[in-house]
């Protein structure tokens, strides 16, 4: 076709030539018709109008149409620069070139388009079932029929509810149901309901009510308008002797640790990718509320001792070799955790019934420290009442005297009503409401082997040689019955006897006495066989008994009578001084108990003893002299 343009141009419009002109025509619309069926007949109408090529595509004119071919065919809307026909071979020499790869690029493309529908043929299977199962994954999830299972288990359990628990019934929900402990009660209010709430520590023995006070002192104190506790501040518990931690920091459920990825093992999205995760503990739950711990002093030294740095800093830090605070794939909230630490601004209550002496130096200067009572009899009855009513039951009159005789917690009083309770419905299925006598209540304490606490000792009589002393056991008092006696013996060779079960603390008080009593007789103890007995065999870890040996041992020598409604303590100094001993509120209680009238205690104690103590008569001595002067 190039041969044929250069002779054609070369020529004379000759009606031979007006023949060739027709040729060229017919070879420019072969052209268009190539590139008709390579981009389909609306498409290049479509581009030829985008081009402005529709115009000259359609003329009459060959040249515009070869301009026409010029802009189709390398998509250039401007106009070509051909003016002639000299220029005519070469432009279509060019635009066959072009169309040409266009074929080519075409023809590969099309192989390659056949290929992969071949490929996608042959793995069509595969790519299905790869997709049926993804399907079904997403839509059921982690769960199969076996774990589906479980969980209607659960389910069906979880639709099977009884009754709420006894403790949850009769567990007090106000200050006023807050049995014998007024003054502590209000002491505990007093440390709270304020802008400036202080760290506590409670002493008492066991089921005085220290954990319900604690509980309802919160919510009392919401009330209070000076109280820095929110309406939604939280009241964390948690027992010391439960609290365990491993000395390498991998798990402390009470300050919070580090699930680092390797060890522990994250959450999967940080596992993944290395990252540590701070768990927060027990102390950042408390935070704006009372972290309450029962028995803190069980609690592993080490572990208070960061419980001590919290309370300083109110805050919990965190660390770990994993944390690289540079990773831009750590969260923003673990880099503030690690950066700024956690918050665990609390008011810590810890409840103990060990002695003051026993708890940490440290944790007691940090906090206030409230004593809860024993438990009288009269508090007992209050309880056992209290009780009955939200068990919606009648009682017998005396069902309250007869279960405080045999115990002094409140939470026992509650179980042995709550059986007794339980025996009279059992008895009595059909009655509609259900009366606790005294059969049901002897019957339950049989079955709890359960005796008297207390069998009274005090008596409205006079013996020689033997005198009530008071103890004090944990946070309970108790009165010892020291009996004496004296014989003759040959001069200067005469023993000392008393039950080494009593401990070192009775021997010296008995040597104690021995010097006192030649002081106060003129006469020499080696003369004569001296048998002493704590009645019981009650240990006495302090020097408290020393008065009471004395007098006993004063008593049986000289035949002197001691009234047997006196109880005494303090210790006694071998130049017949009495001293101060601890314990007296204990001990006035345990007194109380066994129906003594009267006590002596040391004068120096008499600041130690409860204000407004009715039923028992109080009086201080300083010397052996003033004492027997009330005994004798």
């Amino acid at each position: 076709m190039k041969g044929f343009l250069t002779k054609w141009l070369k020529q004379d419009k000759t009606p031979e030539n007006q023949t060739n002109e027709e040729q060229l025509k017919l070879e420019i619309d072969a052209y268009y018709h190539l590139l008709s069926d390579f981009y389909g007949p609306d498409k290049l109408v479509l581009k030829a109008i985008r081009l402005d090529a529709l115009s000259l595509m359609r003329s009459e004119n060959l040249l515009e149409r070869i301009k026409g071919l010029q802009k189709i065919a390398f998509e250039d809307p401007t106009d070509p620069p051909i003016s002639s026909y000299e220029e005519v071979p070469q432009v279509l020499t060019e635009i066959d070139e072009h169309i040409a790869e266009l074929q080519a690029r075409r023809s590969v493309e099309e192989k390659l388009d056949k290929a992969v529908a071949e490929k996608m043929q042959e793995h069509h299977e595969d790519y299905v079932k790869e997709i049926k199962s993804q399907v079904l994954k997403d839509s059921a999830g982690p769960d199969n029929a076996q774990t589906l299972k479980k969980l209607a288990q659960i389910e069906k359990m979880n639709s099977v509810k009884l009754a709420n628990s006894v403790i949850e019934v009769l567990r007090p929900q106000t200050v006023e149901e807050i049995i014998g402990q007024k003054n502590a009660v209000q002491s505990l209010l007093a440390k709270l309901a304020t802008p400036y709430p202080q760290h506590l520590l409670i002493y008492g023995p066991p089921g005085v009510g220290k954990t319900s006070a604690a509980r309802v002192a919160l919510e009392t104190v919401k009330q209070h308008p000076h109280s820095p506790f929110s309406r939604i501040a939280p009241f964390i518990e948690v027992d010391g002797t439960t609290l365990r931690w491993d000395p390498r920091d991998v798990t402390n459920p009470l300050l919070g640790s580090v699930h680092d990825p390797i060890y522990q093992g994250a959450k999967r999205e940080l596992a993944d990718t290395g990252i540590p995760e701070p768990k927060l503990g027990l102390v950042s739950d408390a935070h704006g509320g009372i972290l309450f711990i029962d028995e803190i002093g069980e609690m592993d030294p080490l572990l208070l001792n960061k419980l001590l740095k919290v309370l300083e800093d109110k805050r919990v830090f965190f660390d770990s070799s994993y944390f690289d605070a540079s990773d831009p794939q750590v969260p923003l909230y673990i880099k503030k955790l690690f950066e700024e630490g956690a918050p665990a601004d609390f008011v810590l209550i810890g409840a103990t019934t060990r002695d003051p002496g026993e708890i940490n130096p440290a944790l007691r200067s940090r906090c206030a420290e409230i004593y809860f009572n024993p438990l009288e009899p009269q508090d007992i009855q209050k309880i056992v009442y209290q009780a009955a009513k939200k068990l919606n039951t009648e009682i017998e009159e005396d069902v309250p005297q007869i279960i405080s005789e045999y115990v002094i917690e409140g939470r026992k009083a509650n179980n042995i009503l709550t059986d007794a309770y339980g025996l009279a419905r059992f008895r009595y299925p059909d009655q509609k409401e259900t009366k606790v006598g005294a059969t049901e209540v002897y019957e339950v304490l049989r079955s709890a082997r359960l005796s008297p606490y207390v069998s009274r000792k005090a008596q409205e009589t006079v013996e020689v040689g033997r005198i009530l002393g008071l103890g004090v056991l944990g946070f309970v008092g108790s009165v010892l019955e020291i009996e004496a006696i004296v014989f003759p013996g040959q001069n200067g060779k005469g023993t000392i006897r008393f039950n080494e079960t009593a401990g070192s603390m009775a021997r010296d008080a008995v040597f104690n006495a021995t010097a006192v009593l030649r002081l106060l007789t003129g006469e020499d103890i080696r003369d004569y066989d001296v048998h002493v007995n704590v009645v019981g065999g009650g240990r006495i870890d302090g020097p408290s008994a020393g008065l009471a040996t004395t007098l006993a041992v004063y008593s049986a020598l000289k035949g002197k009578p001691i009234c047997q409604n006196i109880a005494v303590t303090g210790e006694i100094s071998i130049q017949g001084k009495v001293r101060p001993v601890g314990g007296i509120a204990e001990k006035l209680f345990g007194a109380k108990q066994a129906g003594v009238k009267t006590v002596l205690i040391p004068k120096d104690n008499l600041v130690d003893v409860p204000l407004g103590i009715q039923g028992i008569e109080v009086r201080t001595v300083e010397t052996i002299q003033e004492a027997l002067e009330y005994i004798v």
